[in-house]
């Protein structure tokens, strides 16, 4: 009797990604915040297109179809929600965005062998090389060194500090992990946007006596200062 070959079963082969969120805490009244979002969508159109969106409902008291007016309200101005978070799993439908839980970078591994010990990860990122636009820069882990510029349409996200040697076209966001001491540096200001945890000012917020001049911006209580090095 001849035997019947078995196909051989594919293993299914999963990686963990992991992306920097906007996270968005809605405060009542919600026509009120959502006016806010407006601002901002006025002063930087198409900011957030394409960007993960978590919705934080923890600081106010949704009831299921409120949250699913908000959720549809911000996809009108073309932000999509990723994931909801602070609110019990009750109010989450279906038709909803998921419920989110942990808020924490994440890595999926196979069982595999212990390797020997990792170096530790570095605390800080040097880009020789110009950042050009349409490129993204992401370091979470701490500060980011740039010896070029940085082009408009570009972006760089940095845990801790930025610091760039040339000129700052493009967008410029420190302290995304809530480090409120993180400041950013620049040789010649010319930026679409600065941000340090959470706090941002636009091109059209800068003070136009700063343009073309080296400058630094940091964060003194909820308010971002920027002023000339020289």
């Amino acid at each position: 009797m001849n035997a019947i070959a078995q196909p051989t079963r594919q293993l299914v082969r999963m990686r963990g990604r992991s992306y920097v969120a906007f996270v968005f805490c809605p405060a009542v009244p919600i026509v009120g915040w959502l006016e806010e979002i407006d601002a901002t969508l006025a002063r930087s159109p198409g900011f957030f297109v394409g960007k993960p969106v978590v919705l934080d409902l923890s600081a106010v008291d949704l009831s299921q179809t409120a949250i699913a007016h908000l959720v549809t309200s911000l996809e009108q101005r073309n932000i999509r929600v990723l994931g909801i978070e602070g609110v019990d799993a009750s109010h989450v439908t279906t038709s909803m965005p998921p419920l989110l839980t942990g808020g924490r970078n994440c890595v999926l591994m196979q069982n595999e062998p212990k390797k020997p010990e990792a170096k530790p990860k570095p605390t800080s990122l040097l880009l020789e090389s110009p950042v050009r636009s349409g490129q993204s820069v992401v370091f979470t882990e701490g500060d980011v060194t740039v010896l070029g510029s940085v082009g408009s349409g570009a972006e760089i996200v940095a845990g801790g500090s930025i610091h760039i040697y040339g000129t700052l076209r493009g967008r410029a966001m420190a302290g995304v992990n809530g480090n409120s001491a993180a400041r950013i540096y620049c040789q010649k200001i010319e930026a679409e946007l600065l941000a340090i945890d959470g706090y941002y000012q636009t091109a059209e917020e800068i003070d136009a006596s700063l343009r073309n001049r080296p400058a630094q911006a940091w964060l003194e209580g909820d308010t971002m200062k920027i002023t000339a090095l020289n």
